[in-house]
């Protein structure tokens, strides 16, 4: 199962933090998802977010876990995840 996440105003180096923090749930992978703003805004992160996948045999354990994680860096940044369209 595909999940995507984004604080627009998230810095690179936040994100890949998190991604690696996601990363170390057993079975998940998880990444970086490009930039798509038209135009360039120095408010706005380098990147457009984040997607991580979780195997759908997964224990609840797991996506505890990962919502953890995502409620954390959240709450650091004072800001709630948006969920995207889960890219193919």
């Amino acid at each position: 199962m595909r999940q995507c996440w984004t604080i627009p105003t998230l810095p690179l180096a936040v994100y890949r933090e998190v991604v690696a923090h996601l990363r170390q749930v057993e079975g998940v992978a998880a990444g970086l998802l490009p930039q798509t703003a038209p135009n360039f805004d120095p408010k706005l992160s380098q990147v457009g977010g984040l997607w991580l996948e979780l195997p759908d045999n997964a224990p609840v354990d797991h996506q505890n876990r990962l919502n953890a994680i995502l409620q954390y860096y959240g709450d650091r940044a004072q800001q709630s995840w948006e969920s995207l369209e889960a890219e193919a």
